[in-house]
């Protein structure tokens, strides 16, 4: 029978704890980034604005600007234009059985503005324990734990609205091998900044030869982030990143087959693949950890 010592089940209670406090600054982001990508040949974006491919969202769906990046998805203006009496709650309760009711839902202040509020610190909170648990005292676990919510992060915007960000991208790659960089001077690490540096080419351009080879199954946002993925899963060497780049393809290929079976998609339907590929390095990235 494995036991855990006391020991390692403390670093994965202070790693959950990290990774919910780290996951209720998220929601704000994920809804600023969650805008979608605009279709070839649409002038509109979402609510009639027009959007950028790679922008973001400046303002609440009631028009109120946002300032900040962190934090919950509450806006204080719509808070305090809320209808506070029975009356507005009642006519609010009859609006939404009208056909109207999507439209007249954005068009009514409230005070939140975006899902995420208890998932995003569970989720990220999960992950990090489970790092935790993996990877136990060696140093490296400081920046898996500051990649976590990054990569949760990525993953909820691709779920929403099927894309992957530029500046959330570039934020993981550099910030991993920025991170790792150090790691790799400290004692009893248990990976190699050198294979995080090559790794993080290697793999973009793996995915670069597949976007080129099928550019409708394989999107150029997924080549950006095989930056990323490739320098944390190389830093535990080349059977590592081949195990996590595996489990990106399987997890994604189950999942599209479970739709075709289920009649709710097609041969040629797309799905967002970011997921899978985080997902899959974090299946990886345990491994890894676990045997370094």
């Amino acid at each position: 029978m494995i036991t855990t010592p006391p020991s390692d089940l403390l670093l994965a209670f202070l790693a959950l704890v990290w990774g919910v406090a780290a996951g209720s600054l998220l929601p704000r982001a994920a809804y600023r980034f969650s805008v979608p990508v605009q279709e070839e040949g649409e002038g509109e974006g979402e609510e009639g604005v027009d959007v950028p491919e790679e922008g973001w969202r400046d303002a609440c769906p009631a028009g109120h600007p946002l300032r900040g990046w962190v934090g919950r998805a509450r806006c204080a203006a719509c808070a305090a234009e809320a209808p506070a009496s029975a009356a507005d709650g009642g006519r609010l309760a009859a609006r939404a059985a009208t056909p109207d009711a999507e439209a007249d839902a954005r068009a009514e202040p409230s005070a939140s503005y975006g899902p995420g509020g208890l998932l995003l610190p569970a989720l990220t909170g999960a992950v990090c324990a489970a790092l935790a648990l993996a990877t136990g005292v060696r140093p490296e676990l400081g920046a898996w734990l500051l990649l976590a919510p990054v990569g949760v992060l990525l993953a909820v915007v691709d779920v929403r609205v099927r894309r992957l960000p530029d500046p959330l991208t570039f934020l993981l790659a550099a910030s991993a091998l920025a991170l790792l960089g150090p790691v790799a001077l400290l004692p009893e690490h248990a990976g190699t900044w050198t294979g995080a540096l090559l790794g993080a080419p290697a793999l973009a351009a793996a995915y670069l030869l597949l976007h080129l080879l099928n550019p409708g199954g394989l999107a150029f946002g997924d080549v950006k982030l095989a930056l990323g993925i490739g320098a944390v899963l190389g830093w535990y060497g080349w059977p590592t990143m081949l195990l996590g780049t595996f489990a990106a393809f399987l997890l994604g290929a189950l999942y599209g087959g479970a739709l075709v079976v289920a009649r709710r998609a097609g041969r040629r339907t797309t799905i967002a693949f970011g997921p899978f590929m985080l997902v899959g390095a974090f299946a990886g990235l345990l491994i890894g950890a676990y045997t370094a």
